[in-house]
């Protein structure tokens, strides 16, 4: 009875034995060696993985700046004291990018826009927008279930109280994400620098446009005649900025009779996140 039992537990003993010897074996004969500066990189980059240097992850990302391939100044996350550190470490100059952040081209709340249904499905803005094209009169307005919150790495993206989208520009890094996932493609990452940007885009006009929403331009094209730089033309109903001209004076904002222009009242901005 006892040698029932005690041979196939020698048995065994022995198999895992020698299977484990095979898997250290293997395990030494194909081992990937790793670029220790590409450890160092990737410890001090954010961790985010939110995409917005080109690369799916930061692993992608701290191999291609270990290896020359990529500046660290691309990750839009990254502090200042961690791009010079990395600077530091691989023995180069580091430029930092230039600051971009997300902005919702919408004032199409619950004060200004009319809604066609109230939406009870899915709490998804893709899956609402698929009915009927969502529940905003407004064609191309926010839908207001926060799935670019949902997505953003940052926690930079909540809902107003009147029920649409609002960025944080002090979380926001401009990585994108809520851009990409936005099916109405009301957020917009652009340069943080550029002060004045219209927070609409709907191509009706007039009366069309006002009896949808409040807020909405009407493409009166006041902002293009009162410009003081020339900046502003109109193009399918909606004043298009150069910013090669724009100063970001804010005449613009202030002659709109809709609101349908918005200004960031920051006028520094800081080169590195963080």
């Amino acid at each position: 009875m006892l040698d029932a039992i005690l041979w196939p537990l020698i048995a065994l003993g022995g198999i895992g034995l020698v299977l484990g010897l095979g898997l250290a074996i293997a395990s030494k004969i194909f081992e990937v060696k790793v670029d220790p500066k590409v450890e160092q990189v990737r410890e001090l980059l954010p961790g985010a993985n939110c995409g917005g240097c080109g690369f799916p992850g930061c692993d992608g990302f701290a191999k291609a700046v270990a290896a020359g391939e990529r500046e660290a100044g691309a990750c839009v996350a990254l502090s200042c004291d961690n791009l010079a550190a990395i600077g530091a470490l691989l023995g180069v100059d580091t430029t930092p990018s230039e600051p971009k952040v997300a902005r919702v081209r919408c004032h199409g709340d619950s004060e200004n826009c009319i809604s066609k249904y109230t939406y009870t499905g899915i709490h998804d803005c893709r899956a609402a927008a698929m009915l009927a094209g969502g529940p905003s009169a407004c064609a191309f307005g926010c839908v207001g279930l926060l799935t670019c919150g949902k997505a953003c790495p940052f926690g930079a993206i909540y809902l107003s109280d009147k029920g649409i989208a609002a960025v944080d520009e002090s979380l926001c890094t401009g990585c994108g994400r809520c851009e990409a996932i936005c099916p109405k493609h009301v957020i917009t990452v652009m340069p943080k620098s550029r002060r004045v940007f219209v927070a609409c885009r709907t191509n009706e006009k007039g009366k069309a446009a006002a009896a949808i929403c409040k807020a909405g331009c009407i493409a009166c094209g006041l902002c293009a005649k009162k410009c003081p730089e020339g900046a502003i033309t109109m193009k399918d109903n909606l004043p298009v900025i150069d910013y090669e001209k724009c100063t970001g004076c804010g005449v613009c904002v202030s002659v709109c009779p809709k609101g349908s222009i918005a200004i960031n009242d920051e006028k520094n901005v800081n080169i590195c996140a963080g």
